[in-house]
């Protein structure tokens, strides 16, 4: 697994929060955070030949990340792969296939950084990242947070006029249900056979890993509120945990 690509995607819009692909976050623009964190995990692996490329449909977002990190590859998204309910594997394959053919070498296995997790560090990368080449056996890794609830404990379901338990048990304490994990979306590894031979777009086909990264610091920004927390989130992190502020210390430009 020598050769690795890291990809950036994103869509134009959004309809939970306007163009939040273009904001900035405490000052900076938030895609600069994942930029930041895959050039110091990079900088971390000199035995690994990396590239990065930036798939999208906005041509705003291909600007705003030329400006500072003009060695990403700028992937234009064909309009196939621009609505919503596109599954994000397609786009994924997409961009790996496009740089395969760019670069003409193939990569072992594909990094995916979601834009709107600015609160992620360089060691959740390497977290994920060693979790596949620890296990031959998983073609996928996702980052995810321990649950705060447990669908065999504390969780219910609307049936008919009633709730009912999520997962039916008889379990009295939390302790005794199996682990369950929020998928946090922040970090995907794939192996590269499963990229390639995936047809459905289903993330679930392949063997999967997981790799827990603290959730104080991941909430999907879908609106201004989930923004505007994430913000105040970020501050205490930046001032008690230097892992999270040497992602905002290492972005370049003003």
């Amino acid at each position: 697994m020598n050769r690795l690509l890291i990809t950036i995607c994103g869509r134009a819009g959004s309809k939970g929060f306007k163009n939040k692909n273009l904001k900035n976050f405490c000052g900076k623009p938030l895609v600069y955070y994942s930029l930041s964190a895959a050039e110091l995990f990079i900088q971390k692996h000199p035995e690994l030949e990396v590239d990065i490329a930036l798939n999208t449909d906005s041509e705003d977002l291909a600007r705003l990340v030329a400006a500072e990190y003009p060695e990403v590859i700028y992937l234009p998204r064909g309009a196939e792969l621009g609505g919503d309910r596109v599954p994000k594997v397609e786009v994924y394959k997409d961009s790996f296939a496009r740089m395969e053919a760019r670069t003409g070498r193939q990569y072992g296995a594909m990094i995916d950084l979601d834009i709107t997790s600015p609160l992620r560090t360089e060691q959740d990368i390497e977290n994920a990242f060693a979790k596949a080449q620890q296990r031959e056996d998983l073609q996928i890794i996702f980052s995810v947070c321990e649950a705060r609830r447990n669908p065999w404990f504390n969780m219910v379901k609307t049936v008919d006029d009633h709730v009912e338990q999520v997962c039916r048990s008889e379990f009295t304490g939390r302790q005794q249900a199996p682990d369950v994990y929020d998928v946090n979306a922040s970090i995907y590894v794939f192996k590269r056979d499963f990229l390639a031979s995936n047809t459905d777009g289903m993330l679930w086909r392949g063997k999967i890993g997981i790799s827990v990264m603290m959730d104080t610091g991941i909430i999907d920004i879908d609106s201004e509120h989930d923004y505007l927390l994430m913000e105040a989130i970020a501050q205490h992190l930046y001032a008690h945990y230097p892992e999270f502020n040497a992602v905002r210390e290492n972005i370049r430009g003003e």
